[in-house]
């Protein structure tokens, strides 16, 4: 078995590895900001780079034999990107923006190994129920959603907005398990 660095500090992401029976791996989160340029990228594309710097920078630092795996979480509604709110206001605000439509996630995946780098994404559909002003409230109050991109968590408390989806569920928590484990097959690597 090769040795795997996640160049995430996403607790969602090294529990989706967790579970899936990873174990014994090293996280190793990648320390520089996200590059600006992908910001003019489309929204697969952009999350893509990220994921790709973040490998890179983290690649550098790895041994023979040890495979990174980076990725980058976006969410997108209407054609706007939705990151990560910076408060309990914009919270509230991208939570009634996304009750009762439907919007994109995407993540953008890499993974390197001896030189040899994979990346790709995936998109999912999310269509959340009508959601109240009252349930928004209490949800941001718990403090769930400040840390992740769309101010929500599909794994979580918000897991009763969302009427249905269309596409990979992983995705949506932040690492389609899918596709990395397809890429990681591309270079020859196994990993559950």
């Amino acid at each position: 078995m090769t040795n795997l660095i996640l160049a995430s500090a996403s607790p969602r992401r090294k529990m989706l590895l967790e579970q899936a029976g990873l174990s014994g791996f090293i996280v190793r989160p990648a320390q520089n900001p996200e590059p600006l340029a992908a910001a003019h990228l489309p929204p697969g594309e952009a999350v893509t780079a990220i994921a790709l710097a973040k490998c890179r920078e983290v690649a550098a630092t790895a041994l023979s034999g040890e495979l990174v795996l980076a990725a980058d979480t976006m969410v997108c509604l209407g054609g706007e990107l939705l990151g990560k709110p910076k408060d309990e206001a914009e919270a509230m605000l991208t939570l009634s923006r996304l009750s009762g439509a439907k919007h994109t996630v995407y993540t953008g995946v890499a993974l390197y190994l001896d030189g040899e780098t994979r990346t790709g994404a995936e998109t999912t559909d999310v269509f959340f129920r009508p959601i109240t002003q009252e349930e928004i409230a209490a949800y941001v109050a718990t403090g769930e959603p400040m840390d992740k991109a769309g101010a929500y968590g599909l794994q979580g408390l918000a897991s009763v907005f969302v009427r249905r989806l269309e596409g990979d569920v992983y995705n949506v928590i932040g690492l389609p398990l899918c596709r990395v484990t397809e890429l990681a097959r591309e270079m020859g690597v196994r990993l559950f």
